[in-house]
């Protein structure tokens, strides 16, 4: 059997896999099984902040695995400790908890504003969490309760209960959910990825600033997906003008292998405490040395070339034959498409361009450090698919 039978016949199936087994990589280009090589535009989702193998990267994570590859959280071990410093340093955040992915990242942020609100008031009178409709958070009973989508509510309950969903861009109905329910926080991502690669206005996320000190409210922002430069700053919640009290990261912070990070600021920074939360592989050394070789290069310079990389995308599709709209920030970006955008990607991965999809629309979460002709070339042949 090959690798697609074998993975077929022994890999659970939970993945609608596209016809395409990736071999190996270097940079923005993707190898399949035959040597065919294509210009990935999708990153892992997000993933792969520096594409493929970046050399950087594979140092770092190397020279640490030939050290200690893994020690438990029972004993201090530079690289996490390092890591913590430098996101503190570069977001004005006080403390750090570290698990594996961006579902336990916002596990924990849920759980911090719940304990922040417990010991506030005493009992759990004010464990509600406002969270938006189309958002997404995570694939755990509790992460997928906080997710506003109706199609995740189903077939898996009960699900954790306290979550009230708003419409991305109502305040008033941000409002009204503060005052009907006892809550604790309002949770938003800035630009909904898996729900369409939509960014929240910057009025939107005012009002919610102002509600939220008007109710004693924690503002947890996710930046799963939006976060580690993605957006053309190092956290989307820097485009807004605040600090979030607690923020949720993962994806493309380890460049590719898995972690995540709930950051924690001065409101909340002591709420957790020995034995309230834990991860055996949260802060693994080698994931958080290879984050260290990230976050380490995310540079203004970078957050230049991220911010023309998206400019040039943005006008080249924009008002193009096939394209309806282009949304999204940075280099997180979605294309409402004419024709179906399964189609549109499947097109292109027959000529060598991998592209994704949110919703009814063509996302692109390109390598942060593409080189713009490989970036043009792409776009000349996803521009061809969108006008067919």
């Amino acid at each position: 059997m090959d690798i697609k039978q074998i993975d077929n016949t022994y890999v659970a199936e939970t993945y609608a896999r596209f016809p395409l087994e990736i071999a190996k990589g270097e940079g923005c280009i993707a190898y399949d099984e035959n040597g065919k090589s294509y210009i990935d535009l999708g990153s892992g989702i997000a993933a792969n902040a520096f594409g493929y193998a970046d050399k950087v990267w594979a140092d770092a994570v190397s020279r640490q695995a030939n050290s200690v590859q893994h020690t438990s959280n029972l004993y201090y071990c530079a690289p996490g400790a390092k890591l913590a410093q430098l996101l503190c340093e570069k977001t004005g955040m006080k403390k750090v908890f570290f698990a594996n992915s961006g579902a336990e990242a916002n596990e924990c942020a849920i759980k911090t504003a719940r304990r922040w609100a417990f010991k506030k008031y005493g009992d759990e009178s004010h464990a509600g969490i406002i969270t938006l409709v189309n958002s997404f958070h995570g694939r755990t009973i509790t992460t997928l309760a906080a997710t506003g989508q109706d199609t995740f509510h189903t077939e898996f309950g009960p699900f954790t209960p306290g979550f009230y969903y708003a419409p991305a861009d109502d305040a008033s109905a941000v409002r009204k959910l503060a005052e009907e329910n006892g809550c604790c926080a309002v949770m938003m991502e800035l630009v909904q990825g898996e729900g369409g690669v939509n960014a929240l206005s910057k009025e939107f996320v005012a009002d919610v600033l102002e509600i939220a000190k008007e109710h004693d409210l924690l503002i947890i922002i996710d930046e799963i997906q939006t976060g580690n430069g993605r957006t053309g700053k190092l956290y989307a919640w820097m485009h807004y003008g605040f600090t979030p009290d607690i923020m949720s990261t993962a994806k493309g912070l380890g460049g590719g292998l898995p972690i995540g990070a709930c950051l924690m600021g001065e409101k909340v920074e002591n709420v957790m405490t020995p034995g309230s939360h834990g991860s055996t592989f949260g802060g693994n050394p080698v994931c958080c040395a290879g984050a260290l070789s990230i976050i380490e290069r995310l540079d203004d310079a970078l957050m230049d070339e991220v911010c023309k990389k998206s400019e040039y995308i943005i006008n080249e599709l924009t008002g193009a034959k096939g394209v309806n709209s282009v949304t999204g920030m940075g280099l997180m970006l979605g294309i409402d498409t004419v024709r179906p955008a399964k189609e549109v990607l499947m097109g292109c991965m027959e000529r060598g361009v991998l592209v994704l999809t949110a919703k009814t629309k063509v996302r692109l979460l390109p390598p942060l450090n593409i080189p713009f002709e490989s970036l043009k070339k792409a776009i000349s042949i996803l521009k061809e698919e969108l006008a067919k």
